[in-house]
């Protein structure tokens, strides 16, 4: 009986289904704080091993040895149009995974310091402003209320648009000759 009694509880009771909360990784640039969903990041690695690639453009600080694999590393700072980044003790690169075409490619992101990983319901984040903002509107995917605070959820696939991804495409090939389009 207690059996039939548990199992009536059970299907009378309505339990919600646990729903994940996007998760976001922040870090600071230029002072300021910014959020990348999670999934979008492989992993955090400490600034170092660069080697400069010539005639790249200026956001392009260089190249990494990831594990054997050539990738890519941008200045955030210089991509949003401020100084270059001065290297300090928490400088670090943050390997992310991008879409390009039909294939997904490891790029790094030089950021000032990782801050920590967070959840953010999607009430919790507001419409990008429509000005005042420091960066292209496009780069903002929105604001994330954080604590009375706000951080800038960056949109990814702008910040690292089609058309500079395809420059990075092709400088990898040029380091890389055995790299398959």
């Amino acid at each position: 009986m207690s059996q039939t009694m548990m199992s009536l509880r059970r299907s009378s009771t309505v339990q919600a289904e646990p729903v994940e909360q996007p998760q976001y990784l922040t870090f600071r640039v230029g002072g300021e704080i910014y959020a990348l969903e999670i999934i979008h990041i492989k992993e955090i690695i400490e600034y170092g091993g660069l080697t400069e690639v010539p005639m790249m453009p200026r956001f392009l600080r260089g190249v990494i040895n990831l594990r054997g694999a050539v990738v890519p590393v941008i200045d955030l700072a210089v991509r949003f149009g401020r100084a270059t980044t001065e290297i300090g003790k928490r400088s670090c690169i943050v390997i992310v995974e991008a879409e390009y075409g039909d294939d997904w490619h490891d790029l790094g992101v030089i950021v000032d310091s990782v801050e920590e990983v967070l959840e953010l319901r999607p009430e919790d984040i507001e419409p990008p402003p429509a000005f005042g903002a420091q960066l292209r509107s496009e780069f903002i995917r929105g604001m994330g209320k954080i604590e009375g605070r706000f951080v800038i959820v960056l949109a990814l696939e702008h910040v690292l648009s089609i058309d500079e991804m395809a420059e990075l495409a092709s400088a990898q090939k040029q380091i890389d000759p055995d790299l398959e389009s």
